[in-house]
């Protein structure tokens, strides 16, 4: 019998239970009725939930603790917390009649993201399952093939958020149609995102060759500047972060096609043909 251990199937398990929690919590208030408070501590949850979902990984590297089973224990926990729980929160955040067109555009709107979700997941799996030669591994390391799913939650739920907050409702006053579009646009585009052969990058590949003076005062020029969105303009601040990279991304992309092939500009970025698997 294959070994399982402990710790950081346990981390994986923590991140589900977070998932988990927002899907049951937003389960027990009545259809409309997502505050922006309920939102917000979801959001909380899921950002938790995409930590935990780092350093499993990472502990599981360092100790030497990877298994098949927390491969698979560890997609299907991505699933729930990122895969279904933003879906959950549009729908029940949303004060929609049943059996109208517009209530039917949001569940398909949802059920694209969770369905590209999964997707986006075994496709990963299956890659990595590969054998690979050592700069495909490098090159894995730089980028990701797909919007990666935990910042396709974030991006999700921090839309929501930003909509529902009060500031933003007093200031554009939307009517609950027009939001209930947004929302569901902005989840298919996820989707599409999540399933798509463009490449993101990785954090470990965003970097500057500055001197260190400077790099020090950048990175405290730009915490000061986090800390203070995070604390008085939480959504905003979310909001910005999570679609700024997934903008990145797609400019990176762009310039690569917009180059070609025969071109050495970001070839890093050159999207995978359909039989890159």
């Amino acid at each position: 019998m294959k070994k399982v251990f402990l710790i950081p199937n346990a981390i994986t398990a923590f991140g589900l239970a977070c998932g988990l929690f927002v899907i049951f919590k937003i389960n027990m208030v009545e259809p409309g009725a997502g505050s922006y408070h309920v939102l917000y501590t979801s959001l909380l949850l899921l950002l938790v939930a995409a930590f935990a979902d780092l350093l499993d990984g990472a502990v599981a590297r360092i100790i030497r603790a990877e298994s098949d089973f927390g491969v698979i224990f560890d997609s299907l926990a991505d699933a729930i917390s990122f895969g279904v729980a933003p879906s959950v929160l549009l729908l029940k955040g949303l004060s929609l009649e049943q059996g109208t067109g517009l209530s039917l555009f949001a569940i398909i709107g949802a059920m694209l993201y969770s369905i590209c979700g999964v997707l986006r997941l075994v496709r990963f799996n299956v890659k990595a399952a590969q054998p690979k030669a050592p700069e495909e591994i490098l090159a894995q390391k730089k980028h990701f093939t797909g919007l990666p799913i935990d910042a396709a939650a974030i991006a999700a739920v921090s839309i929501n958020l930003f909509f529902a907050s009060p500031e933003v409702q007093e200031l554009l006053q939307l009517s609950s149609k027009t939001t209930a579009i947004i929302l569901s646009c902005a989840m298919i585009i996820l989707g599409f995102f999540m399933i798509s052969r463009w490449k993101f990058p990785s954090l470990k590949v965003l970097h500057f060759r500055v001197p260190s003076f400077q790099l020090v005062l950048m990175t405290v020029i730009l915490a000061i500047i986090l800390i203070y969105g995070v604390l008085h303009f939480f959504s905003l601040t979310l909001l910005v972060i999570s679609w700024g990279y997934i903008v990145l991304g797609w400019i990176l992309s762009t310039i690569r096609l917009i180059a070609g092939k025969k071109s050495k500009t970001l070839e890093d970025f050159e999207p995978e043909d359909e039989d890159g698997e």
